[in-house]
């Protein structure tokens, strides 16, 4: 490649990701004590709502300032320790919000943005790569984003980005040098509440399909009457193989498909039923009262 085509390709990307830090940058709030920076937190919804980590705020009376200089109370919603999430309510209306990805876009390697208000520092922006979407925590439980990206104390409850915009999740921590983040698709649980969990009204069981290849299917061991499976007709021994023409990769892939969906959603869903191939589209609902139900 000629120079001056580098250099021109290089303005081009830096001009590009300047645009994505100034998306970001909307939807990132400043927390604060009083006049003590001590975090940040995204906006989730357009009416107010704002999710943060809940050592961010660990003061009853958050103050969250907005990117544009606006400043509210913040009204703590949900916090709860062991996940180290937080939801605030600020009296605003029409606020830019984040939009999260889904758990299909969390692919090692990906370009990642983290932004945030490292030692005060208002919307500062850091480039990285994601290192894997399952990483464990010393003592710590649950699934984890991990980075290479440079946070500082100010970063938590900030976003981590891929380069189109989508929030991936929330930096949380630095571990052995890398960030840790909570995954969107938990923070959006989260967000509404634990009983918003959206189920396809199956009782299933992982099967290996192809051994050596990956793809996995999940055996339907009961359906829940009255649920959106029931509605849509699947029955005892078929095999979900994919939603939306995603397969199956792993024995986490269902849970994994259903964490950004809401009750009411439509899915539409592949299966196998003895020796043909199947398409459902079935309505989500509400989890019934039974464990392990998908």
């Amino acid at each position: 490649m000629p120079l001056a085509d580098a250099f021109a390709a290089h303005a081009r990307i830096g001009e590009a990701l300047a645009q994505v830090g100034e998306s970001l940058r909307q939807v990132t709030v400043q927390i604060r004590n009083g006049s003590h920076s001590h975090g940040s937190g995204v906006i989730w919804t357009a009416d107010g709502t704002v999710v943060t980590n809940a050592h961010v705020v660990s003061t009853i009376d958050p103050v969250v300032e907005l990117s544009d200089g606006r400043t509210f109370p913040g009204r703590i919603v949900r916090r709860d320790v062991t996940r180290d999430l937080a939801v605030l309510h600020v009296d605003a209306k029409d606020l830019p919000a984040a939009v999260p990805a889904s758990g299909r876009e969390l692919k090692p390697g990906t370009l990642v943005l983290a932004l945030g208000h490292p030692f005060g520092v208002r919307g500062a922006l850091s480039l990285g790569v994601l290192h894997d979407a399952a990483a464990p925590v010393r003592g710590g439980v649950g699934r984890w984003l991990r980075a290479d990206v440079r946070l500082a104390p100010g970063n938590s409850g900030g976003p981590l980005a891929n380069v189109g915009g989508r929030v991936l999740g929330l930096n949380t921590m630095i571990v052995d040098g890398l960030a840790y983040a909570i995954p969107s698709t938990l923070v959006g649980r989260f967000a509404v509440g634990d009983h918003e969990r959206a189920t396809l009204g199956v009782i299933v069981r992982p099967v290996v399909l192809r051994r050596g290849a990956g793809a996995m299917g999940f055996l339907v061991l009961q359906v829940v009457s009255g649920g959106g499976a029931d509605a849509a007709g699947l029955t005892v021994g078929d095999v979900l193989t994919a939603i939306s023409g995603e397969p199956f990769q792993s024995s986490d892939g269902l849970s994994e498909a259903l964490e950004s969906a809401r009750p009411g959603d439509r899915l539409h869903i592949e299966l196998i039923r003895g020796f043909e191939r199947v398409t459902r589209d079935i309505v989500l609902g509400k989890p019934p009262a039974r464990p392990r139900a998908a």
